[in-house]
This record gives C-alpha cells, sequence and structure tokens, in this order.
C-alpha cells in the first residue's frame, strides 16, 4: 500500500522530533546556558521549518508534482505539531523526573535573562519585582506551562511560517478542458 501524504509527514515529525530530542538532550549534558541562549533558541526554530520544509517537498513529489495549499500546510503542520509535541515531552521528563535540579537552575537562568531584558526596555523595579515573585512560584516545566510553551513559543509562530511557505510551495494541477 502507497504512503498517503500525510504519512509523510507523520515521518517527517518523527525525524524532527529526533533532532530535536538529541539536540536537547546534548544542551542538558553540555551546558544548561544553552537552554537560555537566544542562538539556540533561533536553532530550534530553523531546524523545524527546514523540516517542515521538508516534509511539504516530499507530500508534493509524492502527489505527483502538485500540491494545493490547503494539503502543503497540512504537511508542514503535521510534522511540525508531531516534533515539537515530542521534544517538549522530554523536557517535561527531564525537568520534571530525571534531573528537578537542572530545572531550578534553569529557571534562574531564564530568571536572570528577563530581569536583563527588562531593565534594557526601562521597566520600573516595581514591574520586574512582580514579574519575579510569579515566576518564582511556578514550575517552568509543569505540564500546564510545556503545553503553553509549545503552543504559543513555538506552534503559533512556526504556523504562521508555514502558511507562507505553504502559500509559496503549492502547485496546483493544469485544468483540461
Amino acid at each position: 500500500m502507497e504512503k498517503s501524504f500525510k504519512s509523510i509527514a507523520k515521518d517527517y515529525g518523527l525525524y524532527l522530533g529526533t533532532i530535536l530530542t538529541l539536540v536537547t538532550v546534548a544542551a542538558y549534558a553540555i551546558n544548561l546556558d544553552l537552554f537560555v541562549n537566544t542562538w539556540f533558541g533561533i536553532s530550534i526554530y530553523i531546524i523545524g521549518i527546514a523540516l517542515g520544509i521538508l516534509a511539504i517537498v516530499k507530500a508534493k513529489k509524492h502527489l505527483n508534482g502538485y500540491i494545493s495549499f490547503k494539503e502543503s500546510f497540512t504537511a508542514y503542520f503535521i510534522s511540525i505539531v508531531i516534533g515539537l509535541s515530542i521534544v517538549t515531552l522530554v523536557s517535561f521528563i527531564i525537568f520534571n523526573f530525571i534531573d528537578t535540579e537542572a530545572a531550578v537552575i534553569l529557571k534562574e537562568k531564564s530568571l536572570d535573562k528577563i530581569v536583563q531584558v527588562y531593565k534594557n526596555m526601562n521597566q520600573s523595579e516595581e514591574k520586574i519585582a512582580e514579574l519575579v515573585e510569579k515566576m518564582e512560584s511556578e514550575n517552568l516545566f509543569s505540564l500546564k506551562n510545556s503545553a503553553i510553551s509549545l503552543l504559543i513559543n513555538y506552534l503559533l509562530p512556526l504556523s504562521i511560517i508555514g502558511l507562507l511557505v505553504a502559500a509559496a510551495m503549492k502547485k496546483s494541477k493544469p485544468e483540461t478542458e
């Protein structure tokens, strides 16, 4: 039985999840500072976009070189949802069960980074103190916060990029009379 384009997208989602898991585990093992590094975050986006585009290319090839906007976006979206969900689950497991101390260290590093950003934006000390108090009372790696981060920090922006990519890569079948 021949694969559907959705099955191809699922495969690329698994590839993305594997790659991002390896990157996450490597960052965890090498240096926790990588998790609060801007370039590390940008690299996650780049890898996600690249694998999403590859999913579209393979789906388009599977569909004989023609792909609608809907099919194109679906291939992209399926791959990033699966891949990012896998790495979010892996991060949740690492920081809630395997090494909770690393979660505490990352929380401190994240707080330092956010305070620095807020100070650079000339925010009041009162506003910064409120934010620090709120963040200190939360588990950054709770299931709720992990899901919110997945949706807002990754799926939303990558989906917007995916809409643009899908529009650029769609190719309609020529109409025959």
